[in-house]
């Protein structure tokens, strides 16, 4: 295949080539002549499955006949002469067996490092230790770094770096994947110096960024009929700047690691031959070779890119260049994501390849999600997180099931996953059961539910047949599984898979039901099914720690759902790009920290202490990036695609494209001018993607409500607190009594204000109950024992609990001393009363619940309201706080047993330590808050009023529970509202 040669044989295709078709190209060209049988001696590697099944896809194409055996540089390990090697750790055994020993030093030194940190830091271990054992640097020589003024912090990553070690050495019980890669390579080099095969090996598509890799790729350009083919090679790089990318040390911050072209550098020295050299692979033009140039001068090296100044003017067909380039610059990334889709949809009409290439996996979401629209599934090289898919989701509720106490959301969770109750028919049944107990139980009374309150609502549904045994499978299937203590890992999985095939099987059904099924089930499976081997590997955990590892080991993989994608839309990461071709390329997410991504903080060791050990520098992955960016660009037609502003701040223009864009501002009028173009052709299909949103009518914005509904509609009965809201938000009474809508509780019920109330006034109620015949001599203590049991009664949050106790324990002096001088007033007598009474207009009725009302010595009635905040102030109560007041004349008129005069009102604010604001009441005052009251019931029961929305609201920030359905927004308090009658 291949003339001999005294230099390794290391060969290229340019940049805007397509690498798969090319190389298939390239090996034809050379086996020209020879029969057709020679290709199938020919061995090919290759870097990742997708360009495996590319290559034999195009030699498919090429219709019958033989083709070479295509390989992954990663199934090195399983030739027939790597036999004798000890089988590699799973990588699953090797983190748990990392986390134990991370575990057992925590133990041992807690001021290490937190515990929560656990497989954080088995993880990172984990990486540090592959890394490692494929650049070739043992742990001696991480420990005889110079560590500076870093002494503390280098103990402590001694004392973890000593955990791996024993990983150094290649015996069955230690010999991770990694080490057995480098093992293998070691091994084949040595077998291939004095027996060098005599069939074609080629390596393809790689840049030999990892230790071993470019060891292998060494060792085959050194063969008599071997070759390496270097994707995304830039033939217009001058030689001053290869030799630029070498020439400065690894930790100067101005060095070439970010560069794209600076692994084909290393990997030429590493062979003994100049990057000039390379030369081409297969006859395969450029899609652009303009633009090849202007890319090319734009990602020259920090230190020469005043070359700009020189060279950029002298840049020629810079409007060829930019013909085929759209910038794309979005005002958010939902925008950004509806004009990809846009133009994705218009290629697949064309009948073209499109591909949408991004590390962004939020931003691929959302343009599967646009695509949708048109009812097109991309082809997504990544898929789904499995964390993300219907059995992920359900594997991750149940371990939080195990490791905390459920709550009423957390129930309806898994009550309501797709996959629950999935190996029945009935399932509607259950949908339906589930629907009941929400709003009758969960919705803000059962923050924490049980097995006993299950049953006695199932009791008291009398037409159910089965409703007994579907709670019976709830208790056991959801309620019955917090166990947050620690047990073996092999424990946890099995409680965990048991309790999940339950879920998802239903009451007294067999099997698993839905869980494993589909692609996302079968990844699901084989993941847990593996952590089930390995648990011996795993000791003993909390429940906690299980659900993070479960959470973990669920958020690294990925499912892809092989059936159905449009063959033209494809969806590839920045690594499947390289080696890719498509008729339209959009690079997309093109900011700062996601294009490329920032480094991830290292916990071992900084970038000096990485490049004097021998170790791959943080700049790595950006060069890396650099280079698919650099590969990907110079196609035919390309997007280049970004967002002005994320979900919380504005975005930074990723580096690559700030360079070209400031090239091309400077360079010349003719690049001003492509740029604009570029810029323009952005616009406007961001202008396609909004009209895309918008109706085809403009419908006009609601105005400010004030229904009118007929006089026989509107109600007939308030309470003394609703009375507040029709004066306030008269819409609030409409919605709630003419059409009687109610708000629904919360699912997650908090500790919130109305909670402390309804506990405070219990606290109070039964103190006064206890005491009504005088206070004790400790009184005090007497309230925080009440206060104790009430707490641990209605407010099921430790946390809350104490917060609340603590407020209680401050006001419980003043509240027994301002105690002492109501009992000077009068005793005790209704607590917590109910009562009705016609009062305003005949036939309506005014209904409350006094707090407290004491009896004076003088057969005098003193009315009591406690508040948890603070009182009302004079002008609030003269205008909108009748409550009291109302209370009175419901009193006078035997609301609350016999007819009573009341001599004294008054509101015991007990928030910010304490106050009282009363007044003394007259028969005449009392009969003035009735006229009033009367007044107010003309105006709203006459069919002509309309209950105006948000009419005198407290604060504008106020939210109403009906504003959705007044369409506030549409309209501000500054409208005028008009009654419109409804209803008739």
């Amino acid at each position: 295949m291949f003339d001999p040669m005294d230099s390794p044989r290391v060969m290229a295709t340019p940049l805007g080539v397509d690498f798969s078709s090319a190389l298939v190209e390239g090996i034809a060209e050379r086996l020209a002549g020879q029969p057709p049988e020679a290709i199938a001696r020919v061995e090919l590697y290759v870097n990742t499955a997708r360009t495996q099944r590319r290559l034999k896809a195009l030699y498919e194409a090429r219709g019958a006949g033989f083709m070479p055996r295509i390989r992954l540089v990663t199934d090195l390990a399983r030739r027939p002469d790597m036999a004798g090697l000890p089988p590699a750790l799973p990588p699953l055994r090797l983190r748990l067996q990392l986390s134990q020993l991370v575990s057992g030093l925590l133990d041992q030194q807690k001021d290490l490092a937190p515990r929560s940190s656990l497989y954080g830091l088995s993880d990172s271990l984990a990486t540090l230790l592959g890394e490692m054992q494929e650049e070739g640097v043992a742990p001696e020589a991480i420990a005889a770094l110079d560590v500076g003024d870093h002494a503390t912090h280098w103990q402590r990553t001694q004392a973890f770096l000593k955990i791996v070690a024993p990983y150094f050495v290649t015996d069955a019980e230690h010999l991770s994947v990694e080490a057995r890669q480098a093992a293998v390579v070691d091994r084949l080099t040595s077998l291939w110096g004095p027996a060098p095969p005599d069939h074609p090996i080629l390596v393809a598509g790689s840049t030999g960024s990892r230790g071993p890799t470019a060891r292998f790729m060494a060792a085959v350009a050194a063969l008599p009929q071997g070759a390496v083919i270097l994707p995304g090679f830039d033939f217009d790089q001058p030689r001053a700047v290869w030799d630029g990318l070498l020439s400065r040390p690894d930790h100067d911050l101005t060095g070439g690691e970010d560069h794209p072209q600076f692994r084909f550098a290393r990997f030429a020295a590493q062979v003994g031959i100049h990057p000039c050299d390379i030369p081409r692979w297969s006859r395969d033009t450029p899609a652009n070779t303009a633009r090849n140039r202007l890319i090319s001068l734009a990602l020259r090296p920090a230190p020469v890119t005043d070359q700009w100044l020189q060279e950029g003017p002298g840049l020629t067909e810079v409007g060829e260049a930019a013909a085929g380039l759209t910038l794309v610059q979005a005002e958010s990334p939902g925008q950004e994501a509806a004009a990809i889709a846009l133009r994705l949809r218009k290629a697949a009409e064309e009948g073209r390849t499109a591909a949408l290439i991004t590390p962004d996996r939020v931003l691929s979401r959302q343009v599967r999600a646009a695509l949708e629209r048109w009812r097109i599934e991309p082809d997504d090289s990544a898929g789904e997180p499995l964390s993300l898919t219907a059995p992920g989701r359900l594997l991750r509720h149940v371990a939080e099931a195990l490791s905390r106490k459920l709550t009423a959301e957390d129930l309806l969770i898994l009550l309501k996953h797709p996959l629950t109750h999935s190996g029945r028919d009935d399932r509607g049944q259950h949908l339906l059961r589930t629907r009941d107990l929400e709003l009758d139980l969960l919705r803000g009374e059962m923050p924490f539910p049980n097995r006993a309150q299950l049953v006695d609502w199932a009791a008291k549904r009398g037409r159910d047949p089965g409703v007994m045994a579907w709670v019976d499978w709830v208790e056991t299937a959801a309620l019955g599984l917090f166990a947050p203590g620690a047990e073996p890992l092999g424990d946890h999985v099995a409680r965990h898979l048991s309790a999940t095939r339950r879920l998802a099987a239903g009451p007294e059904a067999e099997g698993e039901g839905a869980l494993w099924q589909k692609a996302e089930g079968e990844a699901a499976r084989k993941l847990m099914d593996s952590l089930q081997e390995e648990a011996e590997a795993g000791g003993a955990m909390t429940a906690a720690e299980y659900r993070d590892l479960v959470t973990a080991l669920l958020a690294a993989e990925e499912a892809r759902d092989p059936l159905a994608p449009h063959p033209g839309v494809m969806i590839w990461g920045t690594l499947e790009a390289r080696v890719m071709g498509a008729d339209l390329v959009i690079l997309a997410g093109l900011n700062e920290g996601t294009w490329p991504q920032a480094p991830g903080a290292d916990p071992w060791l900084n970038r000096k202490m990485r490049a004097e050990a021998g170790l791959r520098l943080p700049d790595r992955t950006i060069g890396l990036s650099a280079h698919d960016f650099q590969q990907s660009v110079a196609g035919a037609e390309v997007w280049l695609s970004r967002s002005r502003r994320d979900a919380e701040t504005e975005t930074v223009p990723s580096r690559w494209l700030n360079r070209i864009v400031n090239l091309m501002k400077g360079a010349s009028e003719e690049s001003r001018a492509a740029l604009a173009a570029m810029e323009a052709r952005g616009a406007q299909w961001l202008s396609w993607a909004a009209r895309l949103d918008e109706p085809e009518t403009r419908v006009p914005p609601a105005t400010r409500p004030a229904p009118a509904p007929p006089a026989e509609q509107r109600p007939d009965r308030l309470s003394v607190t609703q009375v507040e809201k029709l004066i306030r938000d008269p819409y609030w009474v409409y919605a709630r009594k003419v059409l009687d809508l109610e708000p629904l509780t919360p699912v997650r019920q908090q500790p919130d204000a109305p909670l402390r109330g309804t506990v405070l006034h219990a606290v109070l109620h039964d103190f006064i109950e206890q005491t009504r015949a005088g206070l004790p001599d400790a009184p005090e203590a007497l309230l925080m024992e009440i206060a104790e049991r009430v707490l641990e009664d209605q407010a099921p949050w430790p946390a809350a609990r104490r917060l609340w106790r603590a407020r209680i324990a401050r006001i419980a002096p003043w509240f027994v001393a301002t105690e002492r001088a109501r009992r000077q007033l009068g005793r005790p007598d209704l607590l917590e009363v109910r009562g009705a009474a016609e009062i305003g207009r005949k036939g309506f009725t005014l209904s409350a619940m006094a707090d407290r009302i004491d009896r004076a010595p003088d057969g005098q009635v003193l009315i009591y309201d406690y508040k948890t905040g603070s009182a009302p102030s004079d002008k609030q109560e003269k205008a909108f706080n009748k409550q009291l007041w109302l209370e009175a004349a419901m009193a006078a008129k035997g609301a609350f047993g016999e007819e009573m005069q009341t001599a004294r009102i008054a509101y015991v604010a007990l928030g910010s330590g304490g106050k009282i604001r009363d007044h003394a009441v007259t028969p005449a005052e009392v009969a003035e808050i009735e006229r009033g009251f009367s007044r107010l019931l003309d105006h709203y029961l006459n069919e002509n009023s309309g209950f105006t929305s948000r009419y005198a609201m407290e604060e504008m920030k106020f939210e109403g529970d009906y504003d959705h359905l007044a369409r506030f927004g549409e309209w501000d308090e500054t409208q005028e509202a008009r009654p419109v009658r409804v209803g008739r």
